[in-house]
């Protein structure tokens, strides 16, 4: 696959074309009540896509009430949270900009409080619920005890994110992103130091795989030809005997035979002693390794705070698109101001062209 020109060349993606390669990572915002978005969703989402990314992804939304990773975060398992995120989607799209959703299952990491309320498992009588997970073992202690998946209860699974896309697509969204990092369901099936099953979803590699390859399947299925499907991914352990950049490559090359456009390439959180090596641009390496090897376009996330730093990776053909997650946090308008450091006139909002660059135009 060919370098890139820079940071605010298009990105097309099957029908859809990306206006930069600037897209917003998905973050939790433990703001829900019983899975539904709300104002507080509203302004953050919205704020995003005034900013000027090519494509604002909703948080993790979870396929099922066990699913989420605390109470209080976004679902998409119920028809009745179509609503809110259509009106999301309908803002953001009179942005110019596109919207995704990212589905997921918190396994084992489920039930648990808020970061701001110290994390740890929420007991049942103040409204957690028993996770579940390959096998019957917790993520750390403080971390509440998973029920151990039974064979026959995996399909179910599977129907939950098929679903979930399905709702995706009635609320407009134009990308969907299965998750299958961060130590969540899908990767704890994946990560060897995680599934210990001796069925046949665990122990060799194609079985620690299929559980992800199954669900990118359904999902592709419901998920119409025109639109892209991304898969976030983490491309190592950051553990001896864990899952590994070589293992990732293998299955970016099968998502890619299934219909998966693009693989989002971050690390870590499978299990608590991993040993990460943080620094900027820390897993700008992957993206560009799965990319090269497995002939899959790729999205690199992590420690990208500069604009120079964004353009050099696409510049260097080391990803298709860049996600940035904090540093929206802290600048929502982040690429605008890129698009002035890297002298790159993007349009600007009409309410905001007084504090545009001269000559900007509007959108």
């Amino acid at each position: 696959m060919g370098s890139m020109a820079h940071l605010f060349d298009p990105l097309p993606i099957r029908s859809l074309t990306l206006s930069n390669r600037i897209i917003v990572s998905p973050m939790c915002q433990y703001s829900s009540v019983d899975g539904f978005s709300n104002e507080w969703h509203d302004v953050h989402l919205a704020s995003r896509a005034v900013g000027g990314a090519a494509l604002v992804f909703t948080e993790a939304s979870a396929v099922t009430p066990g699913g989420r990773i605390s109470p209080q975060d976004l679902g998409i398992y119920d028809d009745g949270h179509v609503a809110g995120l259509a009106r999301i989607v309908r803002f953001i799209h009179a942005q110019g900009t596109l919207a995704g959703t990212q589905i997921a299952h918190a396994g084992r990491k489920a039930s648990t409080a808020r970061p701001w309320e110290g994390g740890g498992a929420v007991a049942p009588a103040d409204g957690g619920w028993e996770p579940v997970g390959p096998t019957g073992e917790p993520f750390a202690a403080g971390y509440p005890v998973p029920r151990a998946l039974g064979l026959a209860e995996i399909p179910a699974i599977v129907e939950a994110f098929r679903a979930a896309a399905r709702r995706a697509l009635d609320a407009g969204f134009d990308v969907v992103e299965v998750h299958a990092a961060h130590g969540y369901l899908i990767h704890e099936f994946l990560s060897p130091l995680v599934n210990t099953r001796t069925d046949r979803y665990g122990g060799s590699y194609d079985n620690r795989v299929r559980l992800c390859l199954e669900v990118a399947e359904a999902v592709r299925a419901v998920w119409p030809e025109r639109l892209p499907m991304f898969v976030r991914i983490s491309s190592t352990d950051w553990k001896d005997g864990g899952w590994d950049v070589e293992q990732s490559v293998e299955l970016a090359r099968r998502l890619r035979d299934r219909g998966v456009d693009l693989v989002d390439c971050s690390s870590g959180g499978a299990v608590h002693d991993q040993n990460i090596a943080f620094g900027p641009g820390y897993q700008v390496p992957f993206a560009e390794r799965i990319r090269r090897d497995a002939g899959v376009a790729t999205g690199a996330v992590g420690l990208i705070t500069e604009p120079a730093q964004a353009d050099a990776i696409i510049r260097g053909g080391q990803a298709d698109c860049v996600l940035l997650a904090r540093e929206l946090l802290r600048d929502p308008y982040w690429p605008l101001r890129a698009a002035r450091e890297l002298a790159h006139a993007v349009p600007w909002p009409a309410q905001y062209l007084r504090a545009a660059p001269n000559g900007t135009p509007t959108r």
